[in-house]
């Protein structure tokens, strides 16, 4: 079959549009040799899928957890940078009066309203480990602010708790109702936070979170504490502590909600 001139040029103009058009395609979709991994998904089919991409900023995972911007700030620089050396860890908010405990890989366990220090400052009395309960004044029952190897381990009553900082006798453990003028089931569940500063210092659970999340996850060996200051700037309390520029939109638009 023979065509005109004019319908054969024709022809051969849009046949070598079409296949410059693929060519170009074809270069836009084929990613750069450097982003590609040797981890490969495999779709719901069963045919084998791209590569997966590397992830470049690690996030705390909270499960609908409510939790302050300090929080997510912490978290986010915990998961991004393992500074938890992928140990369990807790994360207490001395400002909301508030426990949150995550797994390894920064996932959320579980968080809690907890009991703090009655008196408001991030540094323990020197040598107030020492001395007896008794002659603790009311100014210095701080729970100290700052990052602390945990470990699980018993007081001088026997009872299981988790240490924070053993040399303050800080500890992590079940609420105690010694006093019954203190209230302090009351004041754990109050909604102000103002209300759940009554100890001496030690971080008082409830006994159900304690027993399901805190001593199963702390209580198996070491983690990390890490004790959110409340007169100073996270900042100035953690070393390298920055937050993660993908992690600071996603803060600010849930603060903004």
């Amino acid at each position: 079959m023979h065509l005109p001139f004019d319908r054969w040029r024709d022809a051969w103009s849009g046949a070598r549009q079409g296949l410059l058009l693929g060519v170009a395609a074809l270069v836009l979709i084929t990613p750069p040799p450097g982003l590609l991994t040797h981890r490969t998904a495999v779709t719901p089919n069963g045919l084998s899928a791209l590569p997966a991409l590397p992830v470049s900023v690690r996030e705390p995972d909270f499960s609908g957890h409510e939790a302050s911007v300090d929080v997510w700030m912490v978290a986010g620089w915990v998961a991004s940078s393992a500074d938890n050396g992928h140990l369990p860890f807790a994360l207490l908010d001395k400002r909301d009066a508030r426990l949150f405990v995550f797994d390894g890989q920064a996932r959320v366990i579980g968080s809690s309203p907890v009991l703090l220090g009655a008196a408001v400052g991030d540094d323990s009395v020197a040598g107030i480990g020492n001395r007896p309960i008794a002659s603790v004044r009311p100014e210095e029952r701080t729970t100290p602010a700052g990052r602390f190897v945990s470990a699980p381990g018993k007081n001088a009553s026997g009872e299981q708790v988790v240490w924070v900082d053993y040399d303050a006798a800080v500890s992590m453990h079940r609420v105690r109702p010694v006093d019954p003028r203190e209230r302090r089931l009351e004041r754990l569940a109050s909604p102000d936070p103002a209300q759940r500063r009554i100890s001496y210092g030690c971080i008082n659970v409830p006994v159900a979170f304690f027993d399901s999340v805190v001593w199963p996850v702390l209580g198996a060996g070491r983690g990390i504490v890490y004790v959110l200051p409340e007169d100073r700037d996270a900042r100035q309390v953690f070393a390298g502590l920055d937050r993660p520029r993908a992690l600071a939109s996603k803060v600010t638009l849930r603060v903004g909600l």
